[in-house]
């Protein structure tokens, strides 16, 4: 079976095809995109940590070179027996007065201050209660010790985490801290200093789960304890990596990268929140989302459009092709549709040795019936009897035509002559039983006479002659009375068949 492309409904289908693969297209551009925001997402935040790590490190390893200088100069005679001044000189570089840095204390055995990077004359206090001393005094391999964020006594309140280290004496025992004190602010600012967009996080968390810095920034955060939070959990689980999850501080969603410094048990935390990885993405998604779905629809109607025109121009072509094959009055095929149609079957019965039949149908007395009532009771009851004639043909190889004027011509392909002269019977008794009014008639109605001839076509036969045949049969029945039925025929020998007209 042939699928013709032009029709209205493979226009509408193509259409609707085109529009599923256009939309579906820009789903799949659509869809790429967002995973390309993420993943430049991931990359920013991974960048970002790196920025912060660097920093960090690099100056907790000056802060850290500033302690174990000092270390050693405790263990120097010379040092410690030279003056204050020169002492205090040689003990603290310069490191001792960068931004953000506290005091350097030396602390003694007992937590006491012994020494102190900001005076000559280190005051009385003792801080044997903190853990940066407290975890040196308890372990010798302690190293670089990073505390939990606390408030200075030294700095009024001031928010801080120190960094400190073991004083051995010469036989190994534990002979105090030395210990370096920085603000948070100074996270603070490096923080603030790095673009996270407007719901971003950026943190820095002990491996205990205290939370050192966070921004943004909120002072009831900084020393909270997380380590039950799913969030740490996942920190806790790879060196470095990348998941998204929400925060249990917050509730954002966020996009997380973390990393451990494990130089200094600590975590840096970079996350970006989804809203803002997602914001440029779902602004285009909706322009070329919207653009999109107004050009599939609107294709969609135009094919709609054009399917509706291109229907109308067919139903036009087939009801101008169909006045061209049928008689304007009646319905009935005209003449040049009877034409192909005899010469049709003429053809298939020859080559199949088939019966082959036709009827003549002629309206009684018309001429009289327009005279006395007019042309159009006479359209009126051609059209009448016209569909008599359709209503008899039961086979849909039957047709009948419009011969001429009050003539009709029936072509009943594959039927004998008994059953050619039953199927004229039929429409005879119709048309009577119509009792449309004829006063010049001798039977008081219309009626119509019927001549039918029944013939086998021969290899050199002419289709003329089974026509003439019917023609024949016709004036026989209207030369004996009118309103009957009359059969002409002949057998395949060219012997008449029984029953011709007598």
């Amino acid at each position: 079976m042939r699928f013709d492309l032009l029709t209205p409904r493979a226009i509408v289908a193509g259409a609707l095809v085109i529009a599923a693969f256009m939309v579906s297209l820009c789903g799949v551009v659509v869809y790429q995109a967002r995973a390309d925001a993420l993943d430049r997402a991931r990359d920013t935040t991974r960048n970002i940590a790196l920025i912060a790590e660097r920093d960090i490190e690099r100056n907790f390893e000056l802060y850290s070179l500033s302690l174990q200088a000092v270390i050693e100069g405790i263990h120097n005679p010379e040092i410690m027996g030279a003056s204050p001044k020169l002492r205090h000189e040689a003990l603290f570089d310069r490191a001792a007065t960068a931004s953000y840095l506290g005091s350097i204390l030396v602390l003694d055995e007992t937590g006491r201050v012994k020494l102190d990077s900001l005076t000559d004359e280190p005051i009385t206090m003792s801080f044997a209660d903190r853990r940066y001393f407290t975890v040196h005094r308890e372990r010798h391999d302690a190293g670089l010790f990073v505390s939990d964020p606390y408030h200075s006594r030294l700095r009024a309140g001031s928010p801080s985490i120190a960094l400190s280290r073991r004083i051995s004496k010469p036989d190994g025992s534990f002979g105090g801290v030395a210990m370096v004190a920085i603000r948070l602010d100074y996270f603070h600012e490096l923080f603030s200093g790095l673009s996270l967009g407007p719901h971003g996080s950026i943190a820095l968390i002990g491996r205990d789960g205290v939370m050192i810095m966070r921004q943004p920034y909120a002072a009831e955060v900084v020393g909270r304890n997380i380590s039950q939070a799913s969030t740490f959990k996942r920190f806790m689980s790879a060196p470095e990596g990348s998941f998204t999850g929400k925060s249990t501080i917050d509730g954002v969603g966020r996009l997380y990268y973390f990393k451990h410094l494990s130089n200094l048990g600590l975590i840096v935390m970079v996350a970006a929140a989804e809203s803002d990885i997602y914001a440029t993405w779902r602004r285009r998604t909706l322009v070329i989302g919207s653009l999109m779905a107004a050009f599939a629809v609107a294709f969609v109607a135009l094919a709609l459009v054009l399917a509706g025109q291109l229907r109308r121009r067919m139903r036009a072509e087939s009801e101008l092709a169909l006045l061209a094959r049928t008689d304007g009055l009646t319905g009935l095929n005209n003449r040049r549709t009877l034409g192909e149609i005899l010469d049709q079957e003429w053809r298939r019965a020859r080559r199949t040795r088939s019966v082959f039949s036709l009827l003549f149908v002629d309206v009684d007395r018309f001429k009289a019936y327009n005279d006395i009532y007019g042309h159009q009771a006479g359209d009126d009851a051609l059209a009448a009897v016209a569909k008599c004639i359709g209503e008899n043909l039961r086979r849909p190889g039957d047709s009948a035509a419009r011969y001429g004027g009050e003539e009709f011509l029936v072509v009943l392909p594959d039927t004998p002559a008994q059953g050619a002269e039953a199927i004229a019977e039929r429409i005879r008794l119709a048309i009577s039983d119509l009792h449309i009014e004829h006063a010049e008639s001798e039977f008081g109605c219309v009626t119509a006479s019927i001549g039918a001839a029944a013939w086998i076509p021969e290899d050199d036969g002419d289709m003329t002659a089974v026509i003439r045949a019917a023609d024949q049969a016709l004036y026989a029945s209207k030369a004996t009375g009118r309103n009957k039925v009359t059969l002409f025929g002949r057998q395949p020998a060219h012997a008449p068949f029984e029953g011709a007209p007598g």
